[in-house]
């Protein structure tokens, strides 16, 4: 059983854990992107475990009759062994999703990484249309470029503010305005230039009123999804699927330690506001406390009892900045999510 705090904001360790999470939503009219957590993984065999699980995560989804999506990052499934070891491994979790009926959102990382996901993701989708959605954070100078390049590929398009890494001021907005600023402009382009979805990943209700908007300003605009994280302005989530396509990111597994503290110590507001929604008020300070005392430890086990497919091994490592406007899952940064650094 996770801590206080930390079960706000992750599943679980296990796969039934994510899949029973995932089911509460769908009752809830909110859909679930599920995310196994880790990434930076430099040998093959964690990476193919990882993508093994994305895989059953996928069966696991389909066999519940769950809508549910899986975002996957890819140094979690072979970047850092080899771009062709990454374009098998995502090969085989697209195709899996293909035969599933499901969805692979592909996350984004450090902007050295950019060319080579792109790339990646335009050949998969170019072959599997409609199965596989990318990541594109607005900070980064390149980004529009990138949209325009990719806007009648088939496939989403998810939009974060920025991403979990430091970036230098010559390829990335570095001032919050300016970020914002750059969301918004990219907001609007995509609007008018996407031909598929466009999925608006913040936790900002500016930005999100700025994108029904622009939805809403014609029929032929694209699709429109708002996602969020788990634990971040679940009452919102709840009052948006009311009207909208509403997706939670779902992270889960054992190397859940980093993750949980990130959201906490980076959004203490969000982080006492999701304690007064979903449970009670008070337990921030202590559950925090707990998350970071000297005796916790991360458990690297296996899928619960009943599967079959082992976990990576790699501690998660990413760093984290939410709510702000992550890129990613939505706040200001991401823990490679590319949804964490959305903007709050």
């Amino acid at each position: 059983m996770l801590p206080p705090i930390a079960d706000q904001f992750v599943a679980g360790e296990t796969a039934a854990e994510a899949i029973s999470h995932a089911r509460s939503l769908e009752e809830r009219g909110i859909k679930p992107m599920l995310n196994v957590l880790g990434s930076h993984h430099d040998d093959r065999e964690t990476a193919t475990a990882d993508a093994r699980e994305y895989q059953l995560l996928i069966d696991d989804l389909a066999d519940a009759g769950l809508t549910g999506a899986v975002s996957v990052k890819p140094t979690q499934i072979g970047l850092d062994c080899g771009v062709d070891v990454f374009e098998e491994l995502l090969w085989e979790v697209v195709e899996t999703a293909a035969d599933r009926e499901r969805f692979v959102w592909l996350d984004m990382e450090e902007h050295t990484e950019t060319e080579t996901i792109v790339d990646t993701y335009e050949t998969i989708a170019s072959e599997h249309a409609g199965v596989v959605g990318i990541c594109l954070q607005a900070d980064l100078h390149r980004t529009p470029d990138d949209l325009a390049r990719l806007a009648d590929v088939p496939g989403k398009i998810r939009l974060v503010k920025g991403g979990a890494y430091e970036t230098p001021e010559s390829v990335a907005y570095t001032d919050q305005a300016a970020i914002d600023l750059a969301y918004r402009t990219l907001l609007e382009q995509a609007f008018e230039m996407v031909d598929d979805t466009v999925a608006v990943a913040t936790h900002d209700p500016e930005m999100i009123d700025h994108a029904t908007t622009l939805a809403g300003s014609s029929a032929a605009s694209p699709a429109l999804e708002i996602q969020m994280l788990m634990g971040v302005r679940p009452a919102a989530q709840r009052e948006l699927a009311a009207d909208y396509d509403c997706w939670q990111y779902v992270p889960h597994g054992t190397r859940w330690k980093r993750w949980a503290i990130n959201r906490a110590r980076r959004n203490v507001t969000l982080a006492a506001r999701s304690i007064v929604e979903n449970t009670v008020p008070g337990r921030l300070e202590r559950a925090v406390s707990r998350l970071d005392s000297p005796g916790e430890s991360i458990i690297e086990s296996g899928r619960e009892s009943g599967s079959d497919s082992p976990a990576g091994s790699n501690s998660e490592s990413e760093a984290d900045t939410p709510p702000q406007s992550v890129a990613g899952p939505p706040i200001e940064s991401g823990d490679g999510s590319g949804l964490e650094s959305a903007g709050e």
